[in-house]
């Protein structure tokens, strides 16, 4: 009776593992990962972050609403491993001092704004819990613009403005942006 026992815990913990395996290693991510970059006149930005798509849902809104990122509410800047983003130059993030390096990067929505956020720790596996806060380097406030169309999945863009750059969140009718420029 024992042996039967221990060989059906055996059982479940292999499958367990293969299927944990599978999920992080070899399937497809619902929210696949990505990478935005640029390299512009000495200054290189990279923002490492997974995208997740609308598929139909609410994305910004009252928690009331069920929306998936409710206003006032902590939001990783993507899906899965927390959003990072390196700076090889010390920066003005938003206008505020940032020094060169990497960050965890995170928001809190609102309706008229997005409160962004530059965090020290970094390499968190799931940003899943709030970080932190007394890691916070800088928060900046962005404001938001609606889009004319929708934008199914999660996107981060990095383009050129005068002697910088700005970084661009777009997602379902949303976009807000924070300007970067070398200090």
């Amino acid at each position: 009776m024992k042996k039967n026992i221990l060989i059906g815990v055996g059982v479940v913990f292999l499958l367990f593992v293969i299927w944990v395996v599978y999920g992080l290693f070899i399937a497809t991510p619902a929210s696949p990962p990505t990478t935005s970059t640029y390299s512009e006149g000495g200054l290189e930005i990279t923002v490492d972050y997974s995208q997740p798509s609308k598929k139909g849902r609410l994305i910004f809104g009252e928690e009331a609403d069920d929306a998936l990122q409710p206003y006032g509410k902590y939001w990783r800047l993507g899906a899965n491993a927390a959003t990072e983003i390196t700076f090889n130059k010390d920066v003005t993030f938003g206008g505020k001092p940032v020094k060169a390096g990497s960050y965890s990067m995170y928001a809190v929505p609102g309706a008229n704004a997005f409160k962004v956020t530059l965090n020290s720790e970094t390499n968190i596996f799931f940003g899943i819990a709030e970080p932190d806060h007394e890691l916070d380097v800088v928060i900046v406030e962005a404001p938001v613009e609606q889009t004319a169309t929708v934008v199914e999945t999660f996107n981060i863009a990095i383009e050129s403005l005068g002697q910088g750059a700005v970084i661009n969140f777009k997602w379902d009718e949303t976009v807000f942006t924070v300007p970067v420029a070398l200090q």
